[in-house]
């Protein structure tokens, strides 16, 4: 059983980067499919972005196409989210997820393993 961690978030300026990332402990990470997640107040938790277990395919929320991108690094446990030309709109808390030999899922439903989330606030 994996337990994500994330780090990398934080306070940045509209037109901004950040890069977030994840880090597994207790299983072996390319072992399973990662998703991004973010929850802003009061809103549901929503799809960012995924990377299925074999690291064959990856999807993106419309809303941030072109600008994101899910990367890993499997000798280091670990999967980022590069996120480039930032906007207020993506100030939210931030969730990494994992399911063992999984697909790429938009719903929080389909994983599994959640860590507790990072904040990234964008000001204008």
């Amino acid at each position: 059983q994996v337990q994500p961690v994330e780090s990398g978030g934080g306070a940045v300026q509209a037109g901004g980067s950040l890069r977030l990332s994840c880090a597994a402990s207790g299983g072996i990470f390319s072992n399973y499919a990662k998703g991004w997640f973010r929850q802003a107040p009061g809103k549901e938790r929503e799809f960012v972005a995924g990377i299925n277990w074999s690291d064959s395919n990856t999807a993106y929320a419309d809303s941030v196409k072109g600008r994101f991108t899910i990367s890993r690094d499997n000798a280091k446990n670990t999967v980022y989210l590069q996120m480039n030309s930032l906007k207020p709109e993506d100030t939210a808390v931030y969730y990494c997820a994992a399911k063992y030999y999984g697909d790429i899922y938009y719903s929080p439903s389909g994983y599994a393993y959640w860590g507790q989330g990072t904040q990234v606030t964008v000001s204008s």
